[in-house]
């Protein structure tokens, strides 16, 4: 199998860090959440309600790409929204074909049903509405996409379907 970065995209709440690593641990690659990268600037201005701006995001996206480029020959699976193609840009750059985006896809009311009924995360609901305005969704571009309406295995079964077509 050729080894690749799988981004697991999506807004808040739709399973990406969930999806990840149960992915990761079926290619048996490591798993990282994107959000273990975010300046700790940027998880105190979410945290206070705001939502980051394509500022704030920039260095975030930056370091991602870093650590995709460290994991190409070996393939890894990273979670992060990556919600505009200007974003994917910053994310696959020098990556060529060996990234692959796996958008997880749901409805405001979905995400904001399951959001509510997380605990201990620093994404306030209220910030939702935000991320929906921004998400470009992946079109006309090579992504797999994954309606967030099945099970986690389920929706394991689906990427993985694809990923070995």
């Amino acid at each position: 199998m050729t080894h690749k970065v799988f981004i697991v995209m999506g807004v808040s709440g739709t399973g990406k860090s969930t999806i990840g690593k149960l992915l990761a641990q079926k290619l048996n690659v490591p798993f990282f959440d994107g959000d273990d990268f975010h300046p700790e600037e940027n998880v105190a201005k979410m945290a206070s309600g705001q939502p980051l701006n394509d500022t704030d995001r920039h260095g975030w996206l930056k370091a991602l790409n870093e650590l995709c480029k460290k994991h190409e020959t070996a393939g890894a699976v990273v979670a992060c929204s990556a919600l505009k193609s200007s974003y994917r840009d910053i994310l696959s750059k020098e990556l060529n074909k060996s990234i692959q985006f796996i958008y997880l896809e749901g409805t405001f009311e979905l995400v904001k049903a399951r959001m509510i009924e997380r605990t201990n995360h620093f994404m306030p609901i209220k910030l939702l509405k935000s991320q929906f305005d921004t998400l470009e969704p992946p079109v006309n571009v090579n992504a797999i996409t994954i309606s967030i309406n099945h099970t986690p295995t389920k929706i394991i079964s689906l990427i993985l379907n694809h990923i070995h077509q």
